[in-house]
């Protein structure tokens, strides 16, 4: 492999049958998933494709681009769109997201509306309920987090969601448990249009691997700072290159805005940033199965979060 061409290294299922093709006309379509941050989009599609593909914090607003992950059940290949939270948006970053996750669920065939149980109608899905007037596509609920809810104070959530908008289905859905994913999975699955695939049956999602090392560490890096983390702070991989032994040398970036920050992120002695990039790679070499050998620099640049190349280099369009 040429130094910085990894595409064809993206995450493969693991002993997906072969035989799944035959079993029937092939399906194929896109699931958006919508909602407000911190609603559980990205750990339930991670739980549907049954891998990671889709970085999980505490934090809000963790998800940032689209994110496709790929299930196959039977002869559907479902392909779910995991969105960035919908919220009101302040800076120009905050901007981009919204416009992606709209625009997410408005290409996708079908949209489901994630709400987690624990918080019920707020102000943000109260307002995502209302936008979805504008979405002309077969829309379903999907309440999560049912596992830390009781079922009376679920059932009266189901009906007061549905009061609010139009819903063909109301699912009810603990990722973390997988209570109710295999519903999920068995509805879309019928939902689907007829048609061929659009993935190789191996393939769990479409983003490249250099891509998704990045958002690893970007997800070690919020997990290890907490509210320490500048929200203005992105990664970028520099290079992807084969070195001897079957290894890969992964080189990344870590942009941030200011001084103050760099020295957040390196910690006192370069100790966080050590912490960091051992959790990146020990996750990163276990999804390529080979040796990693990562080298993490943290870079000062004013205003990246202006910078319509570090927009496009995240997978967001860059808002005027």
């Amino acid at each position: 492999m040429a130094p910085d061409d990894e595409d064809d290294a993206l995450p493969h299922a693991a002993g997906t049958p072969a035989e799944t093709a035959g079993e029937g006309e092939t399906r194929c379509g896109f699931v958006a998933l919508i909602g407000a941050p911190n609603a559980g989009k990205s750990t339930l599609v991670n739980a549907l494709v049954g891998a990671k593909v889709s970085i999980v914090t505490h934090k809000v607003q963790t998800t940032r681009a689209l994110v496709r992950g790929i299930a196959l059940v039977g002869p559907a290949q479902i392909v779910f769109v995991d969105t960035p939270g919908i919220f009101r948006p302040k800076r120009r970053l905050d901007r981009a997201m919204v416009s992606t996750a709209w625009g997410g669920a408005k290409d996708a065939d079908l949209v489901a509306v994630l709400v987690d149980s624990r918080k019920g109608i707020d102000e943000e899905v109260e307002a995502i309920l209302a936008s979805l007037a504008d979405v002309h596509l077969p829309k379903v609920l999907i309440l999560t987090k049912i596992d830390v809810v009781k079922r009376d104070s679920l059932l009266a959530l189901t009906q007061a969601v549905n009061e609010k908008a139009r819903f063909e289905r109301t699912f009810m859905v603990s990722a973390v448990t997988g209570s109710g994913v295999e519903d999920v999975l068995a509805y879309f699955a019928g939902a689907v249009q007829p048609g061929p695939w659009l993935y190789p049956e191996d393939q769990i999602s479409d983003l490249p691997m250099r891509q998704l090392a990045a958002e690893i560490t970007r997800e070690k890096m919020m997990l290890r700072l907490h509210e320490e983390l500048p929200y203005a702070s992105t990664v970028e991989t520099e290079q992807w290159k084969d070195v001897k032994g079957g290894a890969v040398r992964i080189e990344q970036t870590i942009f941030v805005e200011r001084d103050s920050q760099k020295k957040i992120v390196l910690g006192k002695g370069g100790q966080t940033i050590k912490a960091i990039s051992q959790g990146a790679r020990e996750e990163i070499a276990a999804i390529l199965e080979r040796p990693v050998h990562l080298f993490l620099f943290v870079k000062v640049r004013d205003s990246w979060s202006d910078d319509p190349e570090r927009y496009r280099e995240m997978g967001l369009e860059f808002p005027e």
